[in-house]
Parts: C-alpha cells; sequence; structure tokens
C-alpha cells in the first residue's frame, strides 16, 4: 500500500460532527487520503469516507442530520434503566447502531473499501489495543464504538472489545507507522481547550479521564520524524479552560449542526493559510 496522505479521525460522541465540517473543508480543498484511521465516532465517520469517498461529505451531512446519535443511543430513560437492569453492564442495545451501519455502507469487508481504512478498539481480555485491517467491516466499527457503560462489549475472534478512545484517542501514531508522509488530524474539539485543576467532585473524574485519553496523542505528536507533515485541523469552538459539559449530553444532538458549520469555516480558513506542502 502507498501511503502519502492520512487522515486520523478521533473519537468523542456527539462532538464527532465537527469531523463533518472538516471533511468538507478538505474536500473542497481537493485533499484527498490514501489512508483512513479512525476511533470511536471517528471510525463511524472514517469508514463512510472510506466505502464512498466522492459523496461521503454529502452522505454525512446527512447521517447526522438524521439523528445518527439518537439512532446508536435509542431509547427513554425507561428503556435505558430496563436494559441496564437487563444487562448490569450498559445502557442501549448495539442493535440500532448496527443497523445503521449495515444499511450505510456498501461492502462488508475492510478489505474491500474504497480507500484502505483501519479502526482500533481496546482489547479486554488483553487489555491492550486492537488494529482492525480485515475482516467483517461494521463488526469492527462497532467495536471500536463501543462506548463503557452506553454499549456492549462486541464479542470478535474470541474475545471482547471495548471502545478504540480507551487505547487511542486519536490515533496519528498509527498513521506515521503505516507510511504517512503528510497527516491530516481530525479531532472532536476537546484538545483545544486547556484542563484547569478540578474543583467540584464532578470534575475530577472528568479531568482524570481528559488526560488519559490525551497524554498519547501529546506524546505521538511530540516524538514524530521531523519529515512529517502534520496538519491539527481547528475546530472553531470556544477554547475556553475547562471542562466541556457536553460530553455529559450524550444524546444532545441541538448543537449538531453548529459544530459542522464552525468546523468547517474554521478548517477552510486554516487550509487557505496552510497549503501543503
Amino acid at each position: 500500500m502507498s501511503v502519502d496522505t492520512a487522515f486520523v479521525l478521533g473519537g468523542g460522541g456527539v462532538l464527532g460532527a465537527h469531523e463533518v465540517g472538516m471533511l468538507r473543508a478538505l474536500d473542497e480543498a481537493g485533499i484527498k487520503p490514501d489512508v483512513i484511521v479512525g476511533t470511536s465516532v471517528g471510525a463511524l465517520n472514517g469508514v463512510v469516507l472510506a466505502a464512498s469517498p466522492g459523496d461521503a461529505v454529502a452522505r454525512l451531512t446527512t447521517l447526522w442530520g438524521s439523528n445518527v446519535v439518537r439512532t446508536a443511543f435509542a431509547g427513554s430513560w425507561v428503556t435505558r434503566l430496563s436494559t441496564l437492569a437487563r444487562t448490569g453492564t450498559h445502557l442501549h442495545s448495539g442493535q440500532p447502531l448496527r443497523d445503521l451501519l449495515t444499511r450505510t455502507l456498501s461492502v462488508s469487508r475492510i478489505e474491500d473499501l474504497t480507500v484502505p481504512f483501519q479502526c482500533v478498539a481496546a482489547s479486554v481480555e488483553r487489555a491492550t489495543a486492537h488494529w482492525f485491517t480485515e475482516g467483517p467491516l461494521v463488526e469492527a466499527v462497532l467495536a471500536s464504538c463501543a462506548v463503557p457503560g452506553l454499549l456492549p462489549p462486541v464479542p470478535i475472534g474470541g474475545e471482547h472489545f471495548l471502545d478504540g478512545g480507551l487505547v487511542h484517542s486519536i490515533p496519528v501514531g498509527r498513521a506515521v507507522t503505516l507510511g504517512a508522509r503528510r497527516v491530516y488530524v481530525l479531532h472532536v474539539g476537546r484538545i483545544e481547550r486547556p484542563l484547569l485543576v478540578p474543583r467540584r467532585p464532578w470534575e475530577v473524574g472528568m479531568t482524570a479521564f481528559e488526560i488519559a485519553r490525551r497524554h498519547r496523542f501529546a506524546e505521538e505528536m511530540a516524538t514524530l520524524p521531523g519529515d512529517i507533515e502534520v496538519h491539527v485541523m481547528p475546530s472553531g469552538g470556544e477554547a475556553r479552560p475547562g471542562m466541556d459539559l457536553a460530553q455529559l449530553r450524550y444524546r444532545d444532538i441541538s448543537h449538531i449542526s453548529g459544530y459542522i458549520e464552525r468546523a468547517y469555516q474554521a478548517s477552510s480558513s486554516y487550509l487557505a493559510r496552510n497549503p501543503s506542502t
């Protein structure tokens, strides 16, 4: 596989709508990926691009506009509590997301995608990252999107997988390992917000999680070879210090169109100022 340009799509639930705006800006600038790597919601966005690069932005805009979040996390509070009582581990069935992916994707195996694609999930039994590079496509993306506590672990090949964000929130290092010399990083905006020392009980856990999810990305960015061209696309959101409570409102779809538009405007301006070498 010859790789020059990689798109890296990070995780972040409903905030993943930012990536749609970034993809629109990249598409209008004529920048195309030779390989796509993704985690969690970035795997969902990335696989749609990999399957149908010509109309992926339109398809993703429609997908997010038709409430992909509410589809994946369907159910009233009664339904969700009933699911939790029955399973003891999660609030939502994975079936609605499985059905959505099956309807959306035109191929069934990773190796049949138009653009080479890989996604990552966390193996429960091995406590490590697992990269899906071939095999059943829907199962791989489901595994990468299996948010702990919200969706069930996905069984594949005798082991169980949870959300890829647990091991790689923004897997830029994977793109470089695959040989990419130019990397476009699409993220959900949280890395643009400086962290503060927590002052409330609920901030402690959230801040600890943010440190855990950011540190590997920061380390990989700091150790990239000097000849790698990296573009971290801006989300256009407010870079106010502190926690973003949007990650707690995981079913809140009221800001989706705003996320897409702000990321599009900010990324378009960035690309105009920073043409690729």
